[in-house]
């Protein structure tokens, strides 16, 4: 979650206890014990102070003040004797309220950190969030100049900003470094100005690298364990060598302090967003226009594929780049312009940070088999402003009449969509299949978030045309020896994947219960933290 000092703040702490493993050790000469691998000793910098006293210039200290809203019936300054006390002291007053023009500001705050990265143009670096609302902006040097600061633009979904300032003094400037050579364990020292105090120095090493924080679609953060806290976000992470590897963001923490949980977005994420922001004031990423979910075991199974990984396509949006170039739902797209996808969340940096307009090759597996097509990149902000990511009404279907059909293998119960449960359960007018009208209790599709209102539009990639049609699309997986089938469901227009086990035996609350029970009317309302949910994002 982020706040205004985009402070991730854990709610409960768990004390875990970490078994640690001896080392092994064989006996030596004359029975002496050694350990059978050499591990090479521990050694760290003598000093920094060096490296230090060169860094320090080029880090920033950054506060803003808000206008704040005019009170109508704030009264006006008493009038007194001129040259008295009191006159004095109410001119001084209510100057201190009021900015340019007479608005009344909002006192400075100091929010956070920045640092230099170009001395000529006066190029500073932050993150957005620590410049959010602010209708004024001032950048205070090592040395305690202050200056104010223009916004050249900003990127909410990575956190960053691009300030200018103009001045006659000579600035120091500091270089992007590759963050993609950083290994975990090695040492980085991080300046800023925690709670206002100016410039700080900590130091740490890599704690773990890829972390997702759920903060936005590009997550990639670095991990540390150097001591970040309030004011230190849009500060330096630096390398021994010198050069920025990353942008400190957030922390992990029960009191609001350093608990050595930090994360720094990666210099390899954030230059080409300030390339951009420099270039044209606001980012340009690449888009192919499709929903896209996680490859779990049971669906990489019930796809045939030997292993978890690649994208699922949930949802593709129409007239998008995807559905133009012929990918469909169910599609996993395993490589994308020559660059594997391994895990589902990095296919939305790779598309990102694709060039607009380019021609990519794209292989997918579908049907069993690989496939390949070619995929032209679209401008994922045109997409934004021309509405092509917000859902769009579809055509009302003919109604499908019939009872409901139990199907005891998974669990459930279909029925016809009518024009009462799209209402009731807020299904879009282009969605099209059956309505899932009950989930026997304790079955695995109970288990896997079921609910009733939830609509199969396909199972096993075939769509689905009435109840019958689902019993037999799933009878036909049993008879063919399949042990999972793939159903495409959709929930109040959000469209995933779910797969269900054919052969899975029935527990002992199941025998017992061996009857198919109605959910209530009152379903509980669909919370955003489920994991299906999770699993779902837009590729940017």
């Amino acid at each position: 979650m982020r706040t205004t000092l985009r402070l991730a703040v854990l709610s409960t702490v768990l004390g875990t206890a970490l078994a640690l493993s001896a080392p092994a050790f064989a006996a030596g000469p004359g029975g002496a014990i050694t350990p059978d691998v050499k591990t090479p000793a521990f050694s760290g910098p003598a000093s920094l102070a060096d490296e230090v006293e060169v860094l320090l210039p080029a880090v920033v200290n950054i506060s803003s003040t808000q206008r704040v809203q005019v009170i109508e019936d704030m009264p006006d300054m008493p009038h007194f004797p001129p040259g008295s006390p009191f006159e004095d002291f109410f001119e001084e007053f209510m100057g201190q309220q009021q900015g340019e023009n007479g608005a009344p500001m909002a006192p400075p705050a100091s929010l956070g950190s920045g640092f230099i990265v170009d001395a000529e143009k006066g190029y500073v670096v932050t993150n957005a969030h620590v410049i959010q609302d602010a209708d004024e902006v001032r950048v205070t040097l090592h040395d305690d100049t202050t200056m104010p600061a223009e916004v050249l633009g900003k990127d909410e979904k990575t956190d960053l900003a691009l300030l200018k300032v103009t001045t006659t003094k000579k600035l120091t400037a500091v270089k992007f470094g590759d963050s993609g050579q950083m290994r975990v364990g090695d040492w980085i020292i991080a300046i800023g100005n925690p709670f206002g105090l100016g410039g700080t120095v900590t130091t740490g090493i890599i704690s773990a690298r890829a972390r997702d924080i759920q903060s936005g679609p590009y997550d990639d953060y670095i991990q540390t364990d150097a001591s970040i806290n309030r004011g230190n976000s849009g500060g330096p992470m630096f390398n021994l060598n010198g050069e920025v590897i990353g942008i400190n963001t957030a922390i992990y923490s029960p009191t609001g302090g350093s608990i050595g949980i930090g994360f720094a977005i990666p210099s390899n994420l954030a230059r080409p967003v300030i390339d951009q922001l420099a270039k044209y004031g606001k980012t340009r990423r690449g888009w192919m226009g499709v929903r896209i979910q996680e490859v779990t075991e049971d669906i990489a199974e019930s796809l045939g594929l030997e292993k978890t990984g690649g994208a699922l396509v949930a949802s593709l949006t129409p007239t998008g780049p995807a559905e133009k170039a012929g990918l469909k739902q169910g599609d996993i797209i395993l490589k994308f312009d020559g660059k594997d996808v391994t895990a589902m969340r990095g296919l939305p940096r790779i598309v990102a940070e694709t060039d607009i307009g380019k021609d990519v090759e794209v292989e997918f597996w579908r049907d069993g088999k690989m496939n390949k097509t070619n995929v032209m990149v679209g401008e994922l902000e045109k997409a934004e402003e021309t509405g092509l990511l917000s859902d769009e009404p579809g055509i009302e279907t003919p109604e499908k009449k019939g009872s409901g059909v139990a199907v005891e293998s998974v669990g459930l119960t279909f029925s016809a969509i009518t024009s009462e449960n799209r209402t009731e359960f807020n299904i879009p007018t282009d969605v099209t299949g059956v309505i899932i009208s009950a989930v026997k209790r304790g079955s695995e599709a109970a288990e896997k978030g079921f609910m009733v209102g939830d609509v199969v539009i396909e199972i096993n990639q075939q769509p689905v045309s009435d109840a019958r049609d689902a019993a037999a699309l799933i009878q036909a997986a049993i008879d063919s020896k399949r042990k999972k089938i793939l159903l495409l469901i959709s929930r109040e227009g959000n469209t995933r994947f779910e797969a269900l086990d054919l052969d899975r035996k029935p527990t002992p609350s199941e025998k017992k219960k061996d009857r198919v029970e109605k959910a209530p009317k009152q379903d509980a309302p669909i919370e955003e933290t489920t994991d299906a949910e999770k699993d779902d994002t837009t590729v940017e």
